[in-house]
């Protein structure tokens, strides 16, 4: 029973919009009315009527550690004690700006924001400022916050103009941005042959991981890279997601692919709001107060998202940690795939390193188009399924599972277990 969140959302209602401060924690899209969180530890969450989840939202990607840490709590505190906030520097900025210069091969220099929204927003002025060029390429289904500019969808062809994505966002900022298929690179091509000489930035995620978990195809990371510099426009990783997650460097390590720029948020934090901004030392000095591009934030590098930061950064840096996280989640994404084929239902699981999706269509999602035409329905039906056998998962079928050091072998065994029970109730509906 959910008692106490039922009357908690109630009261949230009538003073959150929808009762949430973020659209996907409200459910709309698997249906019913969301959990309120009491506590969590580990990989695990408890809800205000005291019922405990195997939770692999892990708050959408920072909690590669899982929840609560000692070390990071214990840095936390530490940090508080000194104070919250001080408008002026700190060496923990430079401390934990050092360990993501030395993990990320594409970084010389960076600036810490609060949130990755800001990361990319930040990133996408620093490209206009570099380039002196307006228009921006991103990709249908990667998303990069939501900053006017970026929520964009593709207008009627491939070489047009995109549409607002939203209400509130002006017609004329979303005609800068250019949106082409993901992991097609001959729509790149003849978006550039249009427009390339107005072409300020290409930003993606390099692995899709906000239409589920989609990765790029072979050789496709690479094709933009030349088609970038061919064009002149900069090439934008958006790592939020992927940086420290997919491998220590992120997914510029994972496919010996380096952008111009990178965006960082998530992990890096350690579970308190950060972004940040990395880049070479030459483009880098191009933001204020070395250069013309303005950007500021009165919390940026606050002592207390610094100090997590660096105790998370350290221990992901620690010998076999990202071995042993791959073969969780390796584990995890077999037992899943083992249980909707013994239940004949069409769940294609895709994975890179400790995140993966379980897409509810036959065959690769390789694109949102692809992705769109997965079961929402029956995603929401196992969801709510898994729910009820004690697993947590996003509240929506676009999203990704986040393993974490905290997923030992009984949670991931527990949650394999609630799979097959799940997908059983799927296709023998009683």
């Amino acid at each position: 029973m959910n008692v106490k969140s039922a009357q908690a959302f109630a009261a949230a209602q009538s003073v959150l919009p929808g009762g949430v401060d973020s659209p996907v924690r409200a459910f709309r899209a698997v249906g019913g009315d969301p959990l309120v969180i009491a506590s969590a530890s580990g990989a695990r969450l408890t809800d205000l009527d005291g019922n405990t989840y195997i939770d692999y939202v892990c708050a959408y990607g920072p909690l590669i550690l899982g929840h609560a840490p000692d070390a990071v709590i214990s840095a936390i505190e530490v940090a508080a004690r000194r104070g919250t906030a001080y408008g002026a520097p700190t060496e923990l900025e430079t401390e934990l700006a050092q360990r993501v210069v030395d993990a990320v091969p594409s970084i010389e220099k960076v600036r810490f924001v609060n949130s990755g929204t800001e990361a990319t927003m930040t990133a996408i002025r620093l490209a206009r400022g570099v380039t002196g060029r307006s228009k921006v390429l991103k990709f249908a289904g990667c998303y990069h916050g939501h900053s006017d500019g970026l929520l964009a969808k593709a207008g009627s062809g491939i070489a047009t103009l995109a549409l607002p994505d939203t209400a509130g966002v002006p017609a004329a900022y979303a005609a800068e941005t250019l949106v082409a298929p993901f992991n097609d690179l001959d729509a790149v091509r003849a978006i550039i042959d249009r427009y390339g000489d107005d072409l300020a930035a290409i930003i993606l995620e390099p692995v899709g991981a906000n239409m589920g978990v989609v990765p790029p195809a072979e050789g496709y990371l690479e094709g933009l890279r030349t088609l970038s510099q061919v064009s002149g426009a900069l090439l934008i990783f958006d790592e939020v997601i992927t940086g420290f997650r997919i491998a220590r460097g992120g997914a510029q390590e994972r496919y010996g692919v380096l952008p111009d720029i990178t965006c960082l948020g998530k992990i890096i934090g350690g579970g308190l709001p950060v972004g940040a901004i990395g880049a070479s030392a030459t483009i880098m000095d191009h933001l204020a107060p070395e250069g013309p591009v303005y950007q500021a934030g009165t919390l940026s590098g606050n002592p207390l998202a610094m100090s997590a930061g660096i105790v998370t950064l350290d221990a992901v840096a620690q010998p076999g940690f990202y071995d042993a996280l791959e073969s969780r989640a390796a584990r995890l994404s077999a037992g899943l795939t083992r249980a909707a084929k013994q239940a004949e239902i069409d769940c294609t699981v895709q994975r890179v390193g400790s995140i993966l999706t379980g897409f509810f269509r036959a065959g690769l999602t390789t694109d949102f188009d692809s992705a769109a035409a997965s079961d929402t329905a029956a995603y929401g039906r196992y969801f709510h399924a898994m729910l009820d056998r004690g697993v947590n998962l996003a509240p929506a079928q676009f999203e990704a599972m986040f393993v974490s050091a905290a997923h030992d072998d009984a949670a991931i065994d527990a949650t394999i277990a609630a799979a097959e029970a799940a997908f059983s109730s799927l296709s023998n509906p009683s």
